[in-house]
């Protein structure tokens, strides 16, 4: 009985966070940021946990029977003889209550994960930031009464124009940040202010070094800074990038500022905050849990940087792409799920990353495992095949994977990827990885060729 209730309490959790993902619907379907062919007080650390203590959490009706391994291993061993997916693939399903491996395929090679990579970021930022933490940008007193700083705390979320409400989750204002920021000189009688911007929250590169190029100019991603409005884009819903997010993100402070009765001049100059500075305003980004959703559905590159970074400043590394990545690896480690997983970014943009296929499905069963609830976020944010972002446009109403599967997809020049849960047709919880990285030219075939193992996985049934 102990066993069902915990079911019960487990799918009412990820249903009520199906719920808040469902309020901004029109949001979470809408394609990848940056997904095509080159195209501060934190909860109780999570327990270091085997796979095997995993139960289910999509279920509604318990953990069916397991699948027949026999007839799973044809059927998937076929369709990875799928000529779109070229000759370097890897596969692994798992059971999640067991932790036993229902099936494996060069399983355990290094494989150029693509975006997938966002899952072992956004479990690092869920385990060690904690689910509730969010990000500040503040405005503190500078070195005279006239004299102020805008400080950047790495939200690149925060809106420097009105939000739609019907947004989820619903960001940050600049604007808001600067009316408080006025409100307080106001009362002290000063209407002209000195502004400089402090965003050394970063260290080190702004792209890395693995990077393509183009990336910034295409509008995959943005310099990463610790100090952006709109995630470095030149207006809400273009993918244009702007070369300084964070002098444009002043700009549009000091413009703010003036619209509600604060004169400043407009040359940007950066300095650093006293620690000890006299804040005079802030505002808070999204909590973590729901920056980790908007990460996965919609495959946010900025945003996953963003979050190694915050990884890294709260496990003591520099908050730089390698001390992301350290930070990220240590925070794995703890939780006995780092073996087979190296990174070099958060969003899965650099083609150094190298995970395994069976270190993936592993981390999937881990996030949701009953004894680590705060990464249950991980289930609620990933895509849902058919009907929400970057997998909303993939597997037709006939499909057997259709509304069942959940999983984070995963797209470089010649690598395809797809990695999430599922349940078989008689009801059991499996966590799969599926990773291809020497894709042959053909824009849709390799992912059409995943959509189908993850297709035959939902419809796997008991022997």
């Amino acid at each position: 009985m102990m066993r069902r209730d915990r079911w019960v309490a487990l799918v009412t959790l990820v249903m009520l966070q199906l719920f808040v993902v469902g309020a901004g619907a029109h949001l979470l379907a809408s394609d990848a940021l940056g997904e095509k062919e080159t195209r501060p007080a934190a909860s109780p650390e999570p327990v270091a946990v085997p796979v095997v203590t995993a139960g289910p959490v999509l279920a509604a009706g318990g953990n069916g029977p397991l699948p027949a391994k026999t007839t799973l291993t044809e059927r998937l061993t076929r369709a990875l003889g799928d000529p779109a997916l070229g000759e370097s693939v890897g596969a692994a399903v798992v059971d999640v209550e067991s932790g036993e491996r229902l099936f494996a395929d060069d399983a355990d090679r290094g494989i150029t994960p693509a975006s997938t990579t966002k899952i072992v970021t956004s479990v690092a930022a869920l385990a060690s930031l904690g689910p509730d933490a969010r990000l500040s940008t503040r405005v503190v007193r500078g070195s005279s009464p006239a004299s102020i700083i805008l400080v950047g705390g790495g939200d690149p979320t925060l809106a420097a124009g009105k939000t739609d409400p019907s947004v989820y989750p619903r960001p940050a204002s600049l604007a808001s940040l600067a009316s408080r920021t006025a409100k307080a000189l106001k009362a002290e009688g000063v209407t002209k202010v000195t502004v400089a911007y402090d965003d050394g929250l970063y260290t080190g590169r702004r792209t890395a070094a693995s990077w393509k190029p183009g990336y910034v100019p295409e509008g995959s991603v943005a310099p990463v800074t610790a100090l952006m409005v709109d995630e470095g884009t030149t207006a809400p819903g273009s993918r244009q990038r702007v070369s300084d997010p964070s002098r444009t993100a002043h700009a549009a402070f000091v413009s703010l500022l003036a619209k509600y009765g604060v004169k400043a001049g407009r040359t940007a100059r950066r300095a650093g905050a006293d620690p000890g500075a006299e804040e005079i305003a802030r505002v808070d980004s999204a909590p973590v849990h729901a920056l980790v959703e908007r990460a996965l559905t919609l495959s946010d590159n900025d945003l996953s940087e963003a979050l190694a970074r915050q990884v890294a400043l709260k496990e003591g590394e520099p908050a730089s792409f390698d001390g992301g990545a350290a930070a990220v690896h240590k925070v794995l480690t703890r939780l006995g799920a780092a073996e087979g997983i190296r990174v070099h970014d958060g969003s899965g943009l650099s083609p150094k990353n190298r995970i395994t296929a069976a270190a993936l499905a592993r981390l999937v069963a881990v996030a949701v495992s009953p004894a680590n609830p705060r990464l249950h976020p991980i289930v609620s944010g990933m895509p849902v095949a058919g009907f929400t972002g970057t997998l909303g446009h993939r597997f037709g109403r006939s499909d057997a994977a259709y509304g069942l599967v959940r999983a984070k997809t995963g797209t470089l020049d010649g690598v395809s990827t797809l990695a999430g849960l599922t349940t078989t047709k008689d009801g059991r919880l499996v966590a799969f990885a599926f990773m291809a990285d020497e894709v042959p030219p053909g824009w849709g075939k390799a992912e059409a060729a995943l959509d189908r193992l993850a297709a035959t996985v939902a419809a796997s049934v008991a022997g």
